[in-house]
């Protein structure tokens, strides 16, 4: 591959995640896809709609993911999420803070990217926050306890995190068990999700399923075309194996909290030849698009902004977490919510279970303060 032919395949990727991008962000404001929403719905009203679409997404997330790996098209070993180093301790408190931090920043990071489509400032002011917070706790002051409070604390696993990979010592070998494994989670989780009424209900049932199957199937093509279309096996500039276009140099799928430090150092530093659009900024980008294409087209865009001092505070506040908490945990709701849990990591599962105490904690305090304000 020449460097003309590389520089091609880069733009390529970019266009095609940025496509993926709008389908998902037209997606979500559809059909109100949230996690953070998923979560406050069980809390406040005990309803599981929107739960269930999440976990239909999931599943359809590790059928596809599973099969991509079981058939060759992509290496589930070159992901950040399956390397033999448990960051157990980096997962547990980075998951809990982003996820008390979504709730108090009205959503996660998705969220805060569909609202800024349909026309919401303070999500804006959200994003800018998360992104400066993200870019401290990959290389500034953040990183600190970061690095020495957290990340120092780790397990060194005999195999890759990955529960097939962990289930290989049994000696079956490795397709086969990732798709025993990973058929028997999407299984059970599909199972759960139609058992609800209220998911099933014939007013509701087109837009749940279309919400899990449209994300899923999402997460499951931007690993395709990190993994398989954007992989070269010899980069011409550097002679190495490389993944076109992704800040890590590892194939990705969609997360949004390091793209948004990527994209604000894209931004300040725009004449620096050495800076373009990659993977994370183009899904995001696409994001913003697709959300405004379809509030424009329902009319639901309108220009929103805070209420009053205590909405600014729990907004910032909540987006410093949220950056501090993406980048302990490697990801989000959906970067470790669904990508990372699409390829059955394990600490994935541990990063799940810290945003979901996060985010219970943080609505239970929501519904304190509301008590104690009258």
């Amino acid at each position: 591959m020449t460097p003309l032919e590389f520089s091609a395949l880069g733009t390529r990727v970019v266009w095609l995640v940025f496509a993926l991008g709008i389908l998902f962000g037209a997606t979500a404001q559809r059909t109100h896809f949230c996690t953070m929403g998923a979560l406050t719905d069980i809390v406040y009203m005990g309803n599981w709609n929107r739960m269930r679409q999440w976990l239909l997404a999931m599943a359809v997330a590790i059928i596809g993911t599973t099969l991509l790996a079981a058939s060759g098209s992509i290496d589930p070993a070159k992901s950040l999420y399956t390397t033999a180093r448990l960051n157990w301790l980096s997962h547990l408190v980075g998951g809990a803070c982003f996820g008390f931090g979504m709730v108090l920043a009205s959503g996660c990071g998705n969220k805060t990217l569909v609202r800024i489509g349909a026309g919401n400032l303070k999500s804006l002011i959200v994003f800018i926050a998360v992104g400066l917070s993200a870019f401290m706790t990959l290389k500034g002051i953040l990183a600190v306890p970061r690095t020495v409070l957290l990340d120092s604390q780790f397990l060194t696993l005999a195999t890759r995190q990955d529960l097939p990979s962990i289930a290989a010592g049994i000696g079956a070998s490795l397709p086969l068990l990732q798709l025993s494994i990973g058929g028997a989670v999407a299984l059970a989780l599909m199972v759960f999700v139609f058992a609800g009424r209220e998911f099933r209900a014939r007013e509701a049932i087109v837009v749940n399923v279309w919400a899990g199957l449209a994300v899923g199937a999402i997460i499951v093509a931007a690993w395709f075309v990190s993994g398989s279309i954007g992989h070269v096996a010899e980069d011409p500039n550097t002679l190495q194996e490389a993944f076109v276009t992704t800040n890590s140099g590892r194939m990705e799928s969609f997360s949004f909290v390091a793209p948004f430090a990527y994209t604000l150092d894209l931004l300040m530093m725009w004449t620096d030849v050495s800076k373009a659009v990659s993977f994370g900024i183009a899904a995001s980008l696409g994001v913003v698009a697709g959300s405004f294409l379809v509030a424009i087209a329902t009319g639901a865009f309108k220009w929103e902004g805070f209420g009053n001092v205590e909405d600014v505070g729990n907004h910032l506040g909540g987006a410093v977490l949220m950056g501090f908490g993406g980048i302990t945990a490697l990801g989000c709701t959906i970067g470790q919510g669904l990508a990372g849990i699409s390829m059955l990591s394990l600490g994935s599962i541990l990063t799940l279970g810290g945003i979901i105490s996060g985010a219970v904690v943080a609505t239970r305090y929501q519904l304190w303060r509301i008590d104690a304000t009258g």
